[in-house]
């Protein structure tokens, strides 16, 4: 069943439950009405009491993961200050992930997030996770929670804690700031631990030594003689090969001009193809050294080589990799693919455990979206979370020196510069090129 018959049964079924709730009024209690989202609520909150005999614990909690948010936040407004500027220096195409529907992180919608289990089981944890720190933050800064629930629109979009509005107001300094930074933090906190699920679980794969041709140089032989990708080769000149190493020694034995026949299998298919050898290009050899055999064109798929990348992802550069995993299109970038989509990549892989690269997809895109989403609700603007939090930290500091008429007003105007330029980096590509 593919994803379009599974929305249309969502889709009816959501239907079907709107109109019986409407017109029976059963279920009014708990279930309401916004436009085309139905929420889905109860006051039935106690749950989030169970964390209040561990309050001291959970507040220190708190208050390091405000300290993490302010960092994230400074972090963040930086890297808006220099995405804007790249931007209008570099002044891109709006093409990729300059597309408006790519700067928004929804799956399905922004075409580098698929729209697969993994994907959306890991969106909805980041809401729910989220919206419970600020609901057990709110019992231990003893502000009572109206109710929780769901958003729903055919598929599950949304969670919601509701404080009391008056409990909220009511608190100050420190414990507000825990409470309103409490869903950045367990998003942060939650994504760190599936990033290093993550990588542990990646590694307990083992690499396979297949010959898999995952893309063809340009002008090179293979790309000139049509040789399809990814496929495998299973015969070099009539001879059955099984590994790297195997075609590697065939190739060995030839020299520039030659012919080399190859068969390869792509999707169950065999095709076999007549590669004219050329000499290595200049770039090639300035890196590995002189080569004296024919030149194919072809690079292979090296699940040891991605392994490797994926275990020195603790560092600042392989971080940076993991983070632009979905939306890398270089070489490396495309190998790495198979870590959060559906690609034949797998295949070169002996699977520890069934059901393997579901639960990698999972742990990925959990720790992706969680840490993109923490970090980004970390942005001082309102209504983001930082951005109630920026409002915080300027009344206490204002209102004792007699100036808290001037807090809004300052929190304003950072929100507003902020908000330009995330509007920037969406309508720029288009402005500069008309």
């Amino acid at each position: 069943m593919d994803w379009v018959t599974i929305l249309i049964l969502l889709l009816g079924i959501y239907i079907l439950a709107a109109a019986y709730v409407k017109a029976t009024g059963k279920f009014a209690d708990h279930i309401g009405f916004y436009g085309p989202i139905m929420m889905i609520k109860t006051e039935n909150v106690g749950v989030f009491d169970w964390f209040r005999p561990y309050s001291r614990l959970l507040r220190v909690y708190g208050t390091v993961g405000v300290v993490m948010v302010i960092i994230s936040a400074v972090l963040m407004t930086l890297m808006l200050v220099f995405a804007f500027n790249v931007t209008l220096v570099t002044q891109p195409e709006p093409t990729g992930i300059y597309k408006p529907q790519n700067i928004l992180l929804l799956p399905g919608i922004n075409e580098y997030v698929p729209s697969t289990l993994a994907v959306w089981f890991a969106f909805f944890l980041t809401l729910v996770i989220h919206e419970a720190g600020h609901g057990i933050l709110c019992r231990i800064e003893d502000i009572k929670v109206k109710s929780a629930g769901l958003l729903y629109a055919v598929i599950p979009i949304g969670a919601f804690v509701e404080p009391d509005e008056e409990d909220a107001e009511r608190v100050r300094g420190w414990p507000k700031a825990r409470m309103l930074g409490a869903g950045i933090t367990n998003n942060i906190v939650i994504g760190g631990i599936c990033f290093v699920l993550f990588i542990l679980v990646v590694g307990m794969a083992t690499p396979l030594n297949t010959p898999a041709v995952y893309g063809v140089y340009e002008g090179g032989p293979a790309y000139d003689a049509g040789l399809p990708t990814p496929s495998v080769i299973t015969e070099v000149n009539g001879v059955p090969v099984a590994t790297r190493d195997e075609v590697t020694a065939a190739l060995n034995a030839t020299s520039p001009g030659d012919s080399l026949s190859l068969t390869v299998e792509k999707d169950g298919v065999l095709t076999d193809r007549t590669l004219n050898l050329t000499a290595w290009p200049e770039a090639i050899t300035a890196q590995v050294g002189p080569r004296s055999s024919g030149y194919m064109g072809i690079y292979y798929y090296d699940a040891a080589s991605v392994q490797g990348m994926v275990g020195q992802m603790f560092s600042p550069i392989g971080w940076l990799r993991f983070v632009t995993i979905p939306f890398d299109m270089s070489v490396g970038g495309q190998q790495l693919k198979v870590l959060a989509f559906e690609t034949p990549a797998a295949a070169y892989y002996e699977e520890p455990f069934p059901f393997f690269w579901g639960v990698v997809h999972f742990l990925f895109w959990s720790a992706w979206i969680n840490i993109n989403v923490g970090i980004f609700n970390a942005i001082p603007m309102v209504p983001l979370d930082g951005g109630y939090i920026l409002k915080e930290g300027v009344d206490r500091v204002l209102e004792p020196r007699g100036w808290g008429r001037y807090g809004q007003a300052i929190v304003t105007f950072v929100s507003w510069v902020l908000l330009s330029m995330m509007l920037g980096l969406i309508a720029l590509p288009y402005l500069l090129h008309i």
